[in-house]
């Protein structure tokens, strides 16, 4: 039997690009420019993306998964998770507004 997790997170999801910078990237002695040319990607992409300024793209994913030997849902997972955080965050006042429905 699952028990529901019906507890609000308080501190932000790990943003992909953090597990990228502090996790991935020591590991494999990596750095942004040697991480770019080894997906392909411009520094910039990199950048945007360690300082947590861009999302995980699927393809993105792909390219990270196929580098990294794990899978591309691993990252999408990871980003929906920031991204659901981050929208209730933003959103929390309209969401309140809205009032669930009784099945008939």
């Amino acid at each position: 039997m699952a028990i529901a997790n019906t507890t609000k997170r308080e501190f932000a999801p790990t943003h992909p690009g953090e597990m990228l910078r502090e996790d991935f990237m020591p590991d494999y002695g990596l750095n942004a420019a040697s991480l770019a040319s080894a997906l392909g990607v411009s520094r910039q992409t990199i950048n945007e993306l360690l300082r947590e300024r861009r999302s995980i793209s699927p393809v993105m994913a792909l390219r990270l998964s196929r580098l990294f030997g794990n899978s591309p849902e691993f990252w999408l997972k990871v980003q929906h998770s920031r991204d659901i955080w981050e929208s209730e965050r933003l959103y929390e006042k309209e969401l309140k507004q809205i009032h669930p429905l009784d099945a008939a």
